[in-house]
């Protein structure tokens, strides 16, 4: 029965390969294979078998051109059942591709098979993929770079080469073990033991002197890095000893290109910059720390890569970055502020000018009764005071095929019992409400929503990110959002243009879209613990009036539930 079942999905993977390529004369066809498998690995003086994609940590780059049609073949050889999110990809029509488990799909159980069948339309850039259900991203992610359409330079100098810098996390312990532990405590997980750059922590940490990335520069080349913040929990300062760095573009967008010693990255971000290999010859450390101007712990430790000039010696020790101080608010915001779309009439800044919806969501931590639980509390997460219960069947399913009591469309516009949402510390009264329930949208119209952290514990940053859309960040700042004033200040002009945007500590973001995409979106907190306790929830954009405006059928090998 399962050496049918494997014939089976390989010819329906065949059958696709072929009808693709007939059906496309203008675009490539990118195929992969992608084995997920459980793999030995020796980090920090521990070893531990961790999941993969091809036994490789980060896993294989995805590589397209703009209009490109992917098909990657998923065979799930590890004991967890999974998904995989291919993170910035906008899916147009086509959310059975996306990857959220439980949202757009049922996840891919052990020993079977699933094709994710995307095509790249008005998307040129970094973005990345990675699993999607439980913490399994700690281990399973990977770059996707897709190229301009061929014979379209990018805007701004060639670069000679090149590189992918990946930043993640490594815990010595298996990471779902330590995960459940916490559950247990209602408290959370034990911090990363270490940050990673492509892998590797860097020599700073003990038996990493050969777990280090290092990367040749010529002198007088200019490199174009693609630097992705695959951590689960931590925002990232980056930077690199004696060179400054051209920010030319983020989460797949190119941006007005400006100089800055630093970059600020969040989970779930891509941000491509340009170096010149303009210092006298040596060694350099490029450094990544986190960022964190809240009373949270954080590890705080810094990974390392080398950036070493052709010619010079291994044994010539690298110069260490002055990094950006790990709560460093001030640096966080000024280098926000700077980041604009590039707006021109190749590349345009599309704002919505016109709402059509306004929303308000705040964010915040919270504590419900946990019996089994050390304290009897658990702490929890929510927007609009709803933690986000995930259902047992896909989102897009149920909606797809109007299943009932799957979820409910009655997710509020604005929070219901509004406060002094940045003010003390509120301690008590922390409980949430427990739900599926999801928002519901009019096929193309406009949204603006604004997130506004609260002091419910702690105030924080957050990074959100929804699934099918990219959005104009428009505004942001320090404190509540006064709905009076706060929008004479907006930026409708060249706001950055995103997929995941951070919520700064104690203030609030606005942002607004089009919601042009048929079918149920998620929206989240990409800090892995948050989105553990509940700080979701999701869009059901409805259909438009035509089939090319509604959502395709769900293709045949869709894993079931």
């Amino acid at each position: 029965m399962t050496l049918c079942f494997r014939w089976s999905q390989a010819l329906l993977f065949l059958f696709i390969t072929c009808t693709a390529t007939f059906i496309m004369a203008d675009a490539a066809l990118k195929t992969y294979q992608f084995d997920v498998q459980v793999k030995n690995v020796s980090r920090l003086c521990h070893a531990k078998p961790i999941v993969t994609v091809n036994g490789m940590l980060p896993g294989p780059t995805v590589y397209a051109r703009e209009g490109d049609q992917i098909l990657i073949n998923v065979t799930n050889h590890a004991q967890y059942n999974l998904s995989i999110h291919w993170h910035g990809l906008k899916q147009f029509r086509n959310g059975w591709a996306d990857g959220p488990a439980y949202i757009t799909q049922c996840p891919i159980q052990t020993g079977n098979t699933y094709t994710y069948n995307m095509t790249v339309k008005g998307q040129r850039g970094t973005l990345w993929w990675h699993a999607h259900i439980l913490w399994l991203r700690a281990t399973v992610y990977g770059a996707i770079v897709i190229m301009p359409k061929e014979g379209t330079p990018f805007p701004f100098p060639q670069p000679y080469r090149e590189a992918n810098l990946v930043l993640g996390e490594w815990w010595n312990g298996d990471v779902e073990t330590i995960v459940k532990q916490g559950n247990k405590l209602g408290l959370p997980p034990q911090m990363s033991d270490a940050h990673t750059i492509n892998g590797k922590p860097g020599p700073l940490f003990p038996c990493s002197e050969k777990h280090t990335f290092a990367m040749e520069v010529e002198s007088g080349r200019t490199y174009l890095l693609r630097i992705i913040n695959a951590a689960l929990n931590d925002e990232l300062f980056f930077a690199i000893a004696g060179h400054t760095l051209t920010v030319v573009e983020i989460d797949a967008v190119y941006t007005k290109p400006f100089t800055t010693s630093a970059i600020l990255i969040a989970p779930g971000q891509t941000t491509n910059v340009l170096v010149k290999a303009d210092q006298s010859p040596g060694r350099y450390f490029m450094a990544a720390r986190p960022f964190m101007d809240a009373p949270v712990p954080v590890d705080n430790k810094t990974a390392t890569a080398i950036l070493q000039y052709k010619g010079v010696s291994n044994t010539l020790l690298p110069t260490l970055p002055t990094l950006p101080a790990p709560n460093n608010t001030n640096f966080a915001l000024n280098y926000t502020s700077k980041l604009k779309s590039l707006n021109t009439p190749q590349f345009p800044a599309n704002v919505p000018l016109q709402v059509d919806r306004r929303l308000f969501y705040t964010v915040g931590l919270g504590q419900n009764a946990c019996p089994s639980c050390q304290n009897g509390t658990q702490l929890t997460a929510s927007l609009n005071n709803i933690t986000f219960v995930m259902p047992k069947t896909g989102l897009l399913q149920a909606h797809y095929f109007n299943m009932p009591g799957v979820f409910r469309t009655d997710f509020p516009d604005r929070p219901l019992a509004p406060f002094n949402y940045t003010g003390a510390p509120l301690t008590a009264n922390l409980g949430t409400t427990l739900g599926t329930r999801l928002s519901k949208l009019k096929f193309n119209s406009t949204v603006e929503l604004v997130l506004q952290d609260t002091n419910l514990l702690t105030v924080e940053s957050h990074p959100f990110h929804l699934h099918g859309f990219n959005f104009f960040v428009v505004g942001s700042g320090v404190g509540n959002f006064n709905s009076k004033k706060d929008p004479a200040k907006f930026n409708l002009v060249d706001p950055p243009e995103r997929n995941t945007v951070g919520v700064p500590t104690g203030g609030w973001t606005a942002i607004r879209f089009r919601a042009d995409n048929p079918g149920v979106w998620f929206m989240h907190c990409h800090l892995e613990l948050h989105t553990m306790w509940g700080l979701k929830m999701a869009f059901v954009v409805e259909n438009g009036k035509s089939a090319e405006e509604s959502v395709l059928p769900p293709p045949k090998d869709l894993p079931p539930c």
